[in-house]
């Protein structure tokens, strides 16, 4: 009995270790995703700062409508 009982905990351990590697490749998954989104939202943020920037030198260059 206690050898068959030793078998269960390395069975355990197995299906214990290949669950730990599958989650460790989502984790990193993951974090690939999470740059690649911080990525893009930089620069969306750089482009929407400098559509600002254009936005506001146009509407200084041109005269007021009642001219």
């Amino acid at each position: 009995m206690n050898e068959q009982r030793l078998i269960e905990l390395e069975i355990k351990t197995a299906y214990q270790d290949d669950l730990l590697q599958e989650l460790n490749k989502i984790v990193a998954q993951q974090q690939h995703q999470i740059l690649l989104l911080e990525k893009t939202c930089q620069l969306l943020h750089e482009r929407m700062s400098s559509f600002r920037l254009e936005q506001s030198e146009e509407i200084i260059d041109q005269p007021p409508p009642h001219y």
